[in-house]
């Protein structure tokens, strides 16, 4: 089972070997690292009402979190 993990880094290894010996030879490479899809970027926009669904629960959590330490207080 061990040898799983390093049969799985000796991969990566030679592949990114290929990788740098082509650019140093001046040829593009297309490993199996590379290849994986990138996870699309950018920013995620939230409309004004689910901003204000978002601010009006964190202040009934946060209302229900000070009710709790006044009554721990007061005991």
């Amino acid at each position: 089972m061990a040898l799983v993990g390093y049969e799985i880094e000796k991969q990566r290894i030679e592949d990114k070997i290929r990788e740098i010996q082509a650019v140093l030879k001046g040829k593009a490479v297309f490993s199996s690292a590379s290849a994986l899809p990138k996870p699309a970027g950018g920013k995620r926009v939230l409309s004004a009402a689910a901003r204000k669904r978002i601010s009006l629960a964190q202040k009934k959590r946060w209302a229900a979190h000070r009710k709790g330490a006044n009554i721990a207080k007061e005991a």
